[in-house]
């Protein structure tokens, strides 16, 4: 606290034999003693008390904070209803998909989903149609093989051999 080295306590005892006297030296520094343990007792009270003030202080924010997490968790637990969370995801998907309109199979898309090249979305109820007979492909007549060549070109050989 105080920089006070031996050399300085040396002149201050000095000062104090002359200006006090040695007949009452002794009371004089026994007094000081007790003043400064009063003053120590009451330095370490006060650090105790604020030390105790700061702790108070951090276990009123500690319990601030238990208590929040607390309610958090328990709201958290409270409002745990999975199935109606997935009841209204599909209810959000399924609602404009459900919106009338002009036509019963399909429903119309969106401006922006239209100038985006985006297809309208299909209505659950809707038919999905069917291909008509003009573009059916018709199968293809079956080609011969490579046997069936090599024999009618034998049999031609050998009736039209001369011809």
């Amino acid at each position: 606290m105080f920089d006070i080295g031996w050399s300085e306590l040396v002149v201050i005892a000095v000062v104090a034999l002359i200006a006090i006297g040695p007949k009452e030296l002794p009371s004089v520094l026994r007094m000081v003693g007790t003043y400064m343990g009063k003053i120590r007792r009451m330095a370490s009270e006060f650090q105790g008390q604020f030390q105790e003030a700061m702790r108070e202080a951090e276990m009123a924010d500690l319990k601030k904070q238990v208590d929040e997490m607390t309610d958090a968790a328990t709201k958290g637990f409270t409002d745990f209803d999975p199935l109606g969370d997935v009841r209204k995801e599909v209810a959000s998907i399924t609602d404009p998909l459900a919106t009338p309109t002009s036509t019963p199979s399909a429903t119309r898309a969106s401006p922006e989903a239209a100038a985006a090249g985006m297809p309208a979305p299909v209505s659950p109820d809707a038919t999905i149609p069917q291909p008509s007979a003009d573009l059916a492909i018709a199968p293809e007549a079956p080609q011969p093989n490579d046997d069936a060549k090599h024999e009618a070109k034998s049999e031609a050989a050998k009736s039209g051999s001369g011809a």
